[in-house]
């Protein structure tokens, strides 16, 4: 990956994409596939965009084109955190999703952009094996929601004003977390909430109602917020905010198709993990470049930096999320079960 993949994101894809193996057979499923991300192509753009389109294109492939999919990139089809509610009821087929954005429909997915909780990702992939993720997988099934691919990102922060890496850095600054429990850290730090979905950072800053976002590397990179900051702190080097978003799909859609046909999504799903373990990592790298290429400021999260966050993060976030019902008391004593 480098920056040059990155040039295409100007002339983003609003219109759905339709990808088919040909030729088609008579009786062709169409399934719809809705994520907040800029559109792209399978080679070039946000890799979250790409990995959709792989896997839309893998299925139509093993599926001797049974399955077709239509993609709508950049909330196109329906805003951003509709799209988990949509799933559940099966009014939408798939979605790349944040899950931290349903906590306000099923509290316990909160775990999944816990601040300080996972520092690493091979900490965050070892939930797929670990009881933590047979537990959320569990939860999902019964809400109706299905995990294909799991998918961790580290985040970084953007600010158009000084540099953030320690917690007073953010007292009196207008930012944005991500989540609720990332917001209550922010906010215990001494920061001012204001909650927007990752795709509306930009204009929030530009406008000035945001001085500053905590977002992963890709979307500090795709949603071109090195044209509005003036400093960026990367997470390459660790960061508190590692978030958990991947590709879901509805229960009711995929209990409806042939089991050979559940068969080739579950296997593509999981095939895929490596490519965005991949590029998630080399877009925490190429962050750092890109902004210094904008004359941005860039810094990274120290280790002492690091331990005050999540010194702030088990009084305020952890005991918050823990405090909701036992399910979330319980999915965070098993997701502290799992080594960094």
């Amino acid at each position: 990956m480098t920056i040059s993949r990155r040039l295409t994101m100007s002339g983003l894809l609003a219109a759905p994409a339709l990808l088919t193996a040909t030729p088609a057979p008579a009786a062709v499923k169409t399934l719809k596939i809705s994520h907040q991300f800029p559109g792209g192509t399978l080679e070039q753009g946000d890799f979250r965009d790409r990995l959709v389109r792989k896997f839309a294109a893998e299925v139509g492939k093993r599926t001797n084109g049974e399955l077709a999919f239509e993609i709508y990139p950049g909330s196109s089809l329906m805003k951003t955190v509709a799209q988990f509610s949509a799933v559940r009821r099966g009014a939408l087929d798939l979605s790349l999703y944040p899950l931290a954005y349903a906590g306000g429909e099923v509290p316990e997915v909160n775990i999944g952009l816990m601040p300080g909780l996972v520092n690493s990702y091979a900490q965050g992939m070892a939930w797929k094996t670990s009881e933590i993720g047979r537990q959320l997988v569990d939860l999902l099934d019964k809400r109706g929601v299905k995990i294909l691919t799991w998918v961790w990102q580290a985040g970084g922060c953007a600010s158009r004003a000084g540099t953030i890496v320690a917690p007073d850095d953010v007292k009196g600054l207008k930012i944005r977390g991500g989540s609720r429990e990332m917001d209550l850290m922010l906010k215990a730090a001494g920061g001012i909430i204001s909650s927007v979905p990752s795709d509306e950072i930009y204009a929030a800053m530009q406008t000035g109602s945001l001085d500053a976002a905590v977002t992963s590397s890709t979307s500090l990179i795709s949603f071109r917020l090195q044209e509005i900051a003036k400093a960026v702190t990367t997470g390459r080097q660790g960061s508190f905010w590692f978030m958990f978003e991947p590709l879901i799909m509805s229960k009711a859609i995929f209990d409806g198709l042939g089991a050979d046909q559940q068969k080739v999504i579950l296997e593509t799903g999981s095939a895929l993990e490596a490519f965005a373990l991949q590029a998630a990592q080399q877009d925490d790298d190429d962050l750092a470049q890109i902004y210094a290429k904008a004359n941005v400021k860039v810094a990274d999260f120290s280790k002492a930096a690091l331990a005050k966050w999540q010194t702030i993060a088990e009084e305020t976030a952890w005991k918050d999320y823990a405090g909701r019902n036992a399910a979330c008391a319980g999915l965070l004593k098993l997701a502290l079960a799992v080594p960094a």
